[in-house]
């Protein structure tokens, strides 16, 4: 009897509020037409392209908390470029699947970038081709941002930067509900590059290319960030030792990218609507520095006096040698190269820019960071003093001056 009679109270009330809500249209005129919360409206549908990424059920608003259809599998996301890729991915409501390999911490900072259960952290084995797989799985995308600048006793250069790649690439290509490949390679990549890496990453453009043609490679120049390993060794070299390295005398000439431009061009070739497939895409910023200019920008904003040691490339290269001579021979690793890594050694004896009639930013859509300003404001971090520490005035007194 109590149900029956709550049954029937809740019947009544259903009655009354939809009666009340009839009576607050007919005095406001309020249509149905106008207030439609769902994702069909064009307010709130997403906007997301489906022709690159195959069928997708969407839902949401196309922010965190939305639905984008988009389940990626981001190998390398642990790594510098994959942290700002999952953010970028995350915040349109993708979820992302990141393998990774050691500590179960090694992914933990990525979870707080999607919503609850969008980033999914699994272990996995590179080695292992079963591992590989149950990780892609679930996935439509899949991004390979694997890469390493310097070999180590257990994994060479070869190994990284191509046969990882050619295997994700055959995993995908057997896995038959892959809509995207998208391989992030090196600016400067060739097969007849004096660097390995650089060699090896050619190898795997081919590679990838092979097995899905409708891949699409991304070719980043020297990236800036927070995290980077180009600004960040400069200045700790300039605060710990006093002076600065300049390999080959700072002529060579690169065209360094902000990190974060980079996670976007990759996520803009996700979302477009399939233009970018089987095509490369060569992504340098907008200015062109020597080695040496690069230093020089590095200095204003830490605010120190720039101390220069010009290092040729062959005492570059002799001092570089007993780390690649010893790498295999001696039974414990070796320490991770500082300053002089042989093998970066050799790719700066050419200049690393753009192509005259490359794709880049430009035919995603996307303007590209300068560096000055932004990009590099880490680096206040090095600074003796403190952020407020030095002249805000950018001049350079002569020592003469004082004389």
């Amino acid at each position: 009897m109590q149900a029956i009679s709550r049954r029937i109270v809740q019947q009544q009330s259903l009655k009354s509020s939809s009666a009340s809500i009839s009576s607050l249209k007919s005095l406001y005129s309020i249509s149905s037409s106008d207030h439609r919360y769902g994702a069909d409206h064009p307010r709130y549908g997403s906007t997301l392209a489906t022709k690159g990424v195959g069928h997708l059920v969407r839902k949401g608003t196309g922010g965190r908390s939305s639905v984008s259809g988009i389940v990626a599998t981001v190998f390398g996301a642990t790594g510098f470029l994959g942290r700002y890729v999952v953010q970028q991915l995350a915040k349109m409501g993708t979820q992302v699947l990141v393998p990774f390999r050691g500590s179960e911490d090694n992914p933990r900072h990525l979870k707080l970038m999607g919503d609850l259960g969008q980033i999914v952290p699994m272990k996995y084995d590179p080695r292992d081709e079963n591992s590989i797989k149950a990780v892609m799985a679930k996935a439509n995308v899949v991004l390979n941002l694997i890469g390493r600048e310097y070999e180590t006793r257990n994994y060479s250069f070869e190994e990284v930067n191509y046969s990882m790649a050619e295997q994700l690439a055959m995993i995908a290509k057997e896995h038959g509900g892959i809509a995207r490949f998208i391989q992030v390679s090196c600016l400067g990549a060739s097969p007849s590059s004096p660097s390995r890496l650089l060699r090896a990453k050619a190898a795997a453009e081919e590679a990838v290319l092979r097995e899905i043609p409708e891949a699409t490679i991304m070719r980043p120049a020297v990236m800036v960030g927070t995290e980077d390993r180009i600004m960040n060794t400069w200045a700790r070299s300039a605060k710990n030792y006093g002076f600065l390295p300049l390999i080959g005398g700072g002529s060579t000439k690169i065209q360094p990218v902000y990190v974060i431009d980079v996670a976007g061009a990759i996520v803009a070739a996700l979302k477009d609507d399939g233009t970018s497939m089987g095509k490369i895409y060569e992504l340098g910023g907008p200015d062109i520095y020597t080695i040496h200019e690069l230093a020089e920008i590095m200095y204003d904003v830490i605010r120190e006096w720039p101390r220069y040691v010009k290092v040729p490339f062959p005492i570059a290269k002799a001092i570089a040698m007993p780390r690649e001579f010893l790498l295999n021979k001696v039974p414990f690793p070796l320490p991770v190269p500082f300053m002089f890594n042989l093998d970066q050694i050799l790719a700066l004896t050419k200049d690393t820019v753009v192509s005259e009639n490359a794709l880049t930013f430009n035919d995603l859509g996307l303007v590209p960071h300068k560096l000055k300003g932004y990009p590099i404001e880490f680096l206040i971090a090095f600074r003796k003093g403190g952020p407020q520490f030095g002249s805000t005035v950018s001049e350079k007194v002569s020592t003469d001056d004082y004389a």
